[in-house]
C-alpha cells in the first residue's frame, strides 16, 4: 500500500461481552485516539469508557440498525478524508449479529483500509465452555420468532453435522428449546450459556428435552447463547420409511402419538410434520393404521 496516501482507516473494535476488564489495551488506546467513534449505543460506550478510565478524543456518534444505511456514506467519506473511524457495538465484534457489515462493504468497495482490534466474542466463548465438539461449527444468529418459520429452519438444520450456535432472547428460550427438541431430537446434547463473563454467569448442559423442561420451569434471564451438538451423520430416512415405522409400532400396540413422538425424536424430524404425514397415509390407504390406536 502507498505510504503517501492521505486516506484514513476503519477499525472494527471488539468490546467486552460483560466484564469490562476483558477490554484490550489496544481498545483503550483506540478510543483515546480515534477521530470518530461510531457506537451502537453512545450511552453504553460512555459507560464502558468510564469503566476503562479513557475519554474518547474524537467525535462520538450513533451507528445502529435504524440509521446505518443513512450514516454509512458519511463514515466512508470520513475515512476517505483521512479520519480513523472506530466502530464499536454494545458487546463483542461488530458485524457479528450487530451493525457493521454495510460499513465494511462500503469501505472495501471504495478501496479504503479496514483493520481490526479483536476482542471478546459471545459465540466463541459459548462454544468453548459448552463442552460440545468445537472442530466444526456454524453460527446461525437469532432463531426465527414465528413458530412455523422456526420449525422450517430447524428442520433444514436437523442433519447438519456441525455444532450449531444461536443467540436467543430470554423470554423465547423455552419455546426455542422445545422446537429444537422436536426438530433435532429430544436426546440431542446441548448447552444454554447465559450472562457469560458476568456476575451471574451460568452454563446449563443436558439433552434438548432436559433443557426445554429446565427453561419452562423457571424464568430465564440475561443474554443467552444456545449451543447444540451436530447430527451424528446417520443417513436421513425417507418420510415413507418413517411413516412405515410408525405403522409398525402402532400395529404392535403403541398409541399413534407416542409412536410418532418416538420416531421423530430418534430421526430428528419435526413430530408435527410426521404426525400429519401419518394421518394422510391413514386416510389415503385402505390398509391404513389401526383406527383403534389413533390417539
Amino acid at each position: 500500500m502507498d505510504p503517501e496516501r492521505t486516506t484514513g482507516r476503519l477499525v472494527l473494535a471488539g468490546t467486552p461481552i460483560g466484564n469490562a476488564q476483558d477490554a484490550s489495551r489496544r481498545l483503550v488506546d483506540l478510543l483515546a485516539t480515534a477521530d470518530v467513534v461510531a457506537a451502537e449505543d453512545t450511552r453504553r460506550l460512555h459507560r464502558l469508557a468510564a469503566a476503562l478510565e479513557v475519554a474518547p478524543r474524537g467525535r462520538v456518534l450513533s451507528y445502529h440498525e435504524h440509521n446505518e444505511s443513512a450514516r454509512t456514506p458519511e463514515l466512508v467519506e470520513a475515512v476517505r478524508g483521512g479520519a480513523t473511524v472506530a466502530l464499536v457495538t454494545d458487546a463483542g465484534m461488530p458485524s457479528v449479529s450487530d451493525p457493521g457489515y454495510r460499513l465494511v462493504r462500503g469501505c472495501v468497495e471504495a478501496g479504503l483500509p479496514v483493520s481490526v482490534v479483536p476482542g471478546p466474542s459471545a459465540v466463541l466463548t459459548a462454544l468453548a465452555v459448552s463442552g460440545l465438539p468445537s472442530d466444526r461449527f456454524a453460527f446461525e444468529g437469532f432463531a426465527p420468532r414465528k413458530p412455523g418459520e422456526r420449525a422450517r429452519v430447524f428442520a433444514a438444520l436437523a442433519h447438519d453435522e456441525r455444532t450449531l450456535l444461536f443467540f436467543e432472547s430470554p423470554h423465547r428460550t423455552a419455546a426455542t428449546l422445545s422446537a429444537m427438541a422436536d426438530a433435532f431430537g429430544a436426546d440431542r446434547p446441548a448447552a444454554v450459556c447465559r450472562e457469560l463473563t458476568k456476575t451471574y454467569e451460568e452454563v446449563v448442559r443436558g439433552s434438548l428435552a432436559e433443557l426445554a423442561a429446565w427453561a419452562h420451569e423457571g424464568e430465564v434471564r440475561g443474554e443467552v447463547c444456545l449451543v447444540v451438538q451436530g447430527s451424528s451423520g446417520r443417513t436421513a430416512r425417507s418420510r415413507a420409511e418413517l411413516v412405515a415405522e410408525v405403522g409398525e409400532l402402532v400395529a404392535a400396540g403403541r398409541r399413534m402419538k407416542d409412536a410418532v413422538r418416538e420416531v421423530a425424536a430418534r430421526d430428528g424430524v419435526p413430530s408435527r410434520e410426521l404426525y400429519d404425514a401419518v394421518t394422510v397415509q391413514r386416510k389415503g390407504s385402505p390398509d391404513g393404521l389401526p383406527a383403534g390406536h389413533a390417539e
